[in-house]
């Protein structure tokens, strides 16, 4: 009930999340054999984290538009 509420409360946030911890499990799965650096797994998350949250700002603006028509 606790997570429909925050769904509720706060779709974007909630969408971020939910959107970066899906990417961040299959950048580990797709590239834990490369042979990265700690610094190197530390830029691809920030870039993946980065992503996750332009997707999500991108597609909420779509919502701005149906609450002024």
């Amino acid at each position: 009930m606790m997570i429909k509420k925050f769904w509720n409360d706060h779709p974007n946030l909630a969408s971020f999340l939910l959107l970066a911890a899906g990417m961040l499990i299959i950048l580990y799965f797709s590239a834990r054999h490369v042979g990265f650096t700690p610094a190197q797994w530390l830029a691809l998350a920030v870039a993946t984290i980065g992503l996750a949250a332009l997707s999500v700002w991108i597609i909420s603006w779509g919502d701005n538009e149906e609450e002024h028509s």
